[in-house]
Parts: structure tokens; C-alpha cells; sequence
């Protein structure tokens, strides 16, 4: 039987490219409301196993448990639509558009009759940023924000999918500070809501600070995880 507390489950993920194993049978296990740090040097494998935990990629062989269920591999779509969510260095924002249109950019709320329904979206976007435990100002356009405000729009953005699993790819490579300090403030409060984070991330204070259990990776294999 399953422990209740288990969210995530990845057994035994192989892939390889061009006959290099990125992978060899990693298994990383991770309990709902916690912090796991992933952790290992460039090319230790932690990018490909995300990649395939979002769909990005399908492994060679393995397994999937998320939320109850049993998968061998997740299309992109269906990896979004059960709740994981993926936050890259590279945000994935339009600086032209408001805090609150990016959001729920291309699943906006509408009324019965198909049209926007820009009252809902901004309630329901305050919603989110009081979870977070953040104020912003819905209508401004995102190019005009600091990046760190901009990375709390994407964690607010993975919220309304509904997300219970976020990955936080090397966060803290752009902030610095009181900036740092902010987004640990932010994974607290996502963790007392139940969400689950993957921080991946090269900094060891940082993991010390804030995880709950660090799994270590190198040259694609597991090598240690503790508590």
C-alpha cells in the first residue's frame, strides 16, 4: 500500500541519447507539502528527469506514480492538466500583457455566453497572490515588473492550473537579497496550502534552508537522498 503522504513517485526513469545514458534507473520519491532539492552538477541528470516528469520527454523504461495514479510517461498536456507545473530560468511570460491577462493567458474565464469575464479573472488572481502572500498591482504589464515579480507571476500562473506538484527550476540564479529571502516566504505558504516543490538548485545554503529532503544526482545516477 501506498504512503498517503506520497505524491510523487519516479522508479527506476532510464534515458539515454545517442547511446548515453542521461539517466540510469533514478528513483525520486516526494511527499505532498514538502520541499525536495534536487541537487548535482551540469549534466548530473537533473534536467532530464524533469523534462520527462512534465512530458518534455518520454523515458526509455520506468515508471510514474503522481496523485493515486500510475503512468509510464505524460504527454506536455496531460502532465499540466493532472498538476504539474514548471517554472525554467527562461520565464515563460508576455511583457506586454497585464500581471492578470498572463495568468490565465489562453484559459481565461469567461461568462455563459463566450465572452471574457475580466471581474472573475481579477478576483480570482488576487486569490492566488493572497495564497502567495504577495500584493501586485493585476493591471500592469509585466516587462514593467522587477524579475523577481515576475517569477511570482508564474508561480501565481502554475496556481490556477490547479497545480499540487511545481518545480522550481534554479530559482534563485536571478535574485538576490531580500528577493531570496521573498520567494522562500512564497514556497512556505505553497507548502502550508499542501503544494509540493521541487527545487532544483546548486546553491547548498539554500537547499539547508529550506528543503525537507535533497536528493543528490550525478552522472545520471541516484546517489544519496536524506532528510
Amino acid at each position: 500500500m501506498k504512503d498517503h503522504q506520497i505524491i510523487l513517485e519516479m522508479n527506476n526513469i532510464s534515458k539515454s541519447f545517442s547511446g548515453v545514458k542521461a539517466l540510469d534507473k533514478v528513483s525520486i520519491s516526494c511527499k505532498r507539502g514538502s520541499v525536495h532539492a534536487l541537487v548535482g552538477e551540469n549534466g548530473a541528470g537533473k534536467s532530464t528527469l524533469i523534462k520527462i516528469l512534465s512530458g518534455a520527454q518520454q523515458p526509455d523504461s520506468g515508471t510514474i506514480y503522481f496523485r493515486g495514479k500510475n503512468y509510464e510517461s505524460f504527454s506536455t498536456r496531460e502532465a499540466l492538466n493532472s498538476g504539474i507545473s514548471v517554472i525554467y530560468q527562461e520565464l515563460a511570460l508576455v511583457s506586454e500583457m497585464s500581471v492578470v491577462e498572463n495568468i490565465f493567458l489562453g484559459r481565461e474565464i469567461r461568462k455563459t455566453i463566450g465572452i471574457i469575464d475580466p471581474v472573475k479573472m481579477k478576483l480570482e488572481a488576487n486569490r492566488l497572490l493572497e495564497q502567495m502572500g504577495i500584493k501586485l498591482n493585476l493591471n500592469r504589464e509585466v516587462g514593467e515588473l522587477s524579475v523577481a515579480y515576475q517569477q511570482m507571476v508564474e508561480i501565481a500562473k502554475a496556481l490556477s492550473r490547479n497545480a499540487d506538484l511545481i518545480v522550481m527550476d534554479e530559482p534563485s540564479a536571478i535574485l538576490a537579497g531580500h528577493e531570496l529571502e521573498q520567494l522562500f516566504g512564497i514556497i512556505q505558504s505553497l507548502k502550508d496550502n499542501g503544494v509540493t516543490i521541487i527545487y532544483i538548485s546548486h546553491r547548498l545554503e539554500e537547499v539547508f534552508q529550506i528543503a525537507d529532503e535533497v536528493t543528490v544526482l550525478k552522472d545520471g545516477k541516484h546517489v544519496v537522498t536524506r532528510s
